[in-house]
């Protein structure tokens, strides 16, 4: 990892991003949020800025967040992903999908946290682990 993490957030809801943004401006790791509204957006954001994590929502319009992890996993698999959801039901589809971690919007912001940290300090071999 770079040693200014890159951060791409990817939710339809404004307040979502806001939030996660909000969270992250708590996170004492130097790093760099950019932000993207569906699966379509978080593609071409990925390919501009190869960001080191993308949080990933599911449930948007456009393209789905399991589709575009799929689509990111496959092209730039260096790049982190972490699904984060309301749905704990997606959590083996995201997996299979490629994501690094899964974790419900429902659980502590410091769990969220906690991840984005270890996949930060983390080779691709202990990622693969984490799983």
């Amino acid at each position: 990892m770079a040693e200014t993490v890159q951060i791409l957030i990817v939710d339809d809801q404004p307040r979502a991003r806001q939030s996660l943004r909000a969270l992250l401006s708590t996170w004492p790791v130097p790093h760099r949020v950019m932000e993207a509204v569906d699966g379509r957006e978080a593609i071409a954001s990925v390919q501009k800025h190869v960001p080191d994590v993308v949080v990933m929502d599911v449930c948007m319009p456009e393209m789905d967040g399991l589709q575009a992890t799929r689509i990111t996993k496959a092209r730039w698999p260096q790049v982190k992903v972490v699904v984060l959801t309301l749905y704990g039901e997606y959590e083996v589809e995201a997996m299979a999908a490629g994501a690094d971690a899964f974790v419900g919007k429902g659980e502590p912001p410091a769990r969220l946290l906690s991840i984005l940290s270890a996949i930060a300090n983390s080779s691709p071999q202990e990622s693969q682990q984490a799983r």
